[in-house]
């Protein structure tokens, strides 16, 4: 508590009842809570439990989430898989509120680095089209590499401001998360040095009026009868329950339906707060120009050969080229020209001189039983981290592209000569 800043302290004194105070206070003495949540794109998610040893007792609020005390999750090679995703007990409460359902149109608005938006995809199984943003650059990149490793095929990962968006997407959506940034009080157990070292009262306030303004633009984005999520990771009144009622004052077409707020006292979690809302009037939801797939015969030619190799039945129906990269598109999708894009669908990988070479993203999206070429590796196997660290690993299997999986689950690619595999994990995901 000696950390905490003196206003933040007076703030909560007056926000919380007398009776909570020191219990309040006292979790600042206390570790926080580590949780994880298990992929179901990847499998059963029993069976993946199963394979993961440091999971402990389940987080009530979210049905594929785990806490565990392990420190270091990452390491683990079924991350590397896509297995799961760490990701904060309490930050996991928002997306399950706006009971995604296959087919949909989804938009995470303020996406990176992906933990709600994973979330949101493991709900659609596949289905629909899920539209994740983030206005900063660099973080948008890493939103894109954990759609990726998190086996996501039907989203549209960009990097583009709200207003941008709105713009596009008038009364497009069914569901919209808007988890805002925000002045990161719920964060202060868990990141101290930097939740800490940017919190004031002027953040705060600086904080509420970004948020209107996100929240104003995410707002026209969604379809009549759709529902919308706001969320943050802070107690602040100012941006949680002052916004809900800010906002509806400005927006008598939005109805609220529940809160949700947790204290760290109260919960083993973070502090997070999160309102669920439904549009009751405005526009019907609005169809988009849907882009017209386009591959030349030379590169499809290329991707099917490399499918009827490696592949039991075809995997790819909406193939799309871009500069020689070929795509699987979502079913459905629209016309991005003029948005700043990172990824579209699958990027199943890059046909060259008439041969194809799969991409790591192809790899994440499939599963053991799709493919007829594979070097299965039990955990303790030590070619896992051989593997892991970019080294060539000895496998009996007939020559080619193929699999490298742990206990059953993809890791990336490989090419077999002769019984030696040669490693084909892009060197960015490799251990030093």
């Amino acid at each position: 508590m000696d950390r905490l800043p003196r206003a933040f302290i007076e703030r909560m004194k007056k926000q919380l009842p007398e009776s909570e105070r020191e219990a309040f206070f006292a979790v600042y003495g206390k570790k926080p809570f580590k949780g994880v949540r298990l992929n179901p794109l990847k499998g059963e998610v029993e069976k993946i439990a199963s394979l993961l040893p440091f999971l402990s007792k389940r987080v009530p609020w979210e049905e594929n989430g785990y806490y565990t005390d392990l420190e270091k999750v990452g390491a683990s090679p079924f991350h590397h898989a896509g297995l799961f995703y760490s990701q904060e007990p309490s930050a996991t409460c928002a997306a399950p509120l706006l009971e995604v359902q296959k087919g949909e149109r989804v938009l995470d608005l303020c996406a990176a680095p992906g933990g709600k938006s994973t979330q949101l995809a493991a709900a659609m199984r596949g289905e629909g089209i899920l539209v994740v943003n983030e206005p900063f650059s660099a973080r948008a990149k890493i939103l894109s590499q954990n759609i990726e490793r998190m086996g996501v095929k039907n989203a549209v990962v960009a990097c583009e401001t709200p207003e941008k968006l709105s713009a596009r997407f008038a009364a497009y959506f069914d569901k919209i998360l808007i988890d805002a940034p925000c002045s990161g009080e719920g964060m202060f157990r868990k990141n101290a040095e930097e939740a800490l070292g940017e919190w004031s009262e002027e953040n705060v306030a600086l904080c509420a009026q970004r948020q209107k303004r996100i929240l104003d633009e995410g707002t026209k984005m969604l379809a009549a009868g759709g529902r919308l999520v706001y969320s943050t990771c802070t107690f602040s009144e100012e941006e949680d329950e002052g916004q809900v009622r800010d906002y509806l004052a400005s927006h008598p077409e939005m109805r609220l339906i529940k809160t949700e707020k947790l204290y760290p006292h109260k919960v083993e979690g973070e502090g997070h707060f999160a309102a669920l809302f439904e549009k009751l009037e405005g526009e019907r939801r609005r169809d988009l120009r849907l882009v017209k797939p386009r591959v030349s015969q030379a590169s499809e030619r290329a991707y099917r050969e490399f499918e009827r190799a490696l592949f039991h039945a075809p995997l790819a129906r909406n193939l799309h080229e871009v500069n020689g990269v070929l795509y699987e598109l979502p079913q459905g999708v629209f016309e991005w020209q003029g948005l700043q894009v990172l990824r579209v669908g699958l990027r199943l990988g890059e046909a060259k001189g008439g041969r194809f070479e799969p991409s790591h993203a192809l790899c994440m999206s499939v599963r053991k039983a799709d493919c007829k070429r594979a070097v299965e590796l039990e955990r303790d196997d030590p070619r896992v981290e051989k593997y892991l660290r970019g080294e060539t690993v000895q496998a009996e299997i007939a020559n080619g592209w193929c699999l490298v999986c742990v206990s059953g689950y993809p890791l990336g690619w490989g090419k077999a000569v002769g019984g030696v595999v040669k490693n084909h994990l892009p060197k960015g995901l490799r251990r030093l």
